[in-house]
């Protein structure tokens, strides 16, 4: 039987779009029909940031409907996305405080 503690997996931070519907007391614009919210989530890996979201939203009275992973920030640069510096301070913020982190709001309308 080993004695040897297991090693702590290391964190990332995920860039991720999630997509709320409307629900009572959800803080959404009155004539809103839903929203989409930039997120910068810590996790061992995606799925694990994308759990961590949803119930944080829920948490907060939004109704999440759908979510979209955009990798880590060396996945993004990876992939020539342009990252500015206010965005890496968020995204540094979320792994330092093992956070999710709400970037942006855009309301959606009919």
């Amino acid at each position: 039987m080993s004695t040897d503690a297991p090693t702590p997996r290391s964190r990332d931070v995920y860039t991720l779009v999630v997509e709320v519907g409307r629900k009572a007391g959800d803080g959404l614009p009155d004539k809103a029909t839903g929203a989409a919210l930039l997120c910068y989530a810590a996790g061992v890996d995606e799925a694990e940031a994308v759990r961590e979201t949803v119930a944080v939203l829920k948490q907060a009275d939004l109704a999440p409907l759908d979510v979209t992973g955009h990798g880590t920030r060396a996945e993004r640069t990876e992939a020539g996305d342009d990252i500015d510096p206010e965005e890496i301070a968020l995204m540094d913020r979320a792994l330092s405080e093992n956070a999710v982190i709400v970037a942006q709001m855009t309301a959606f309308y009919d």
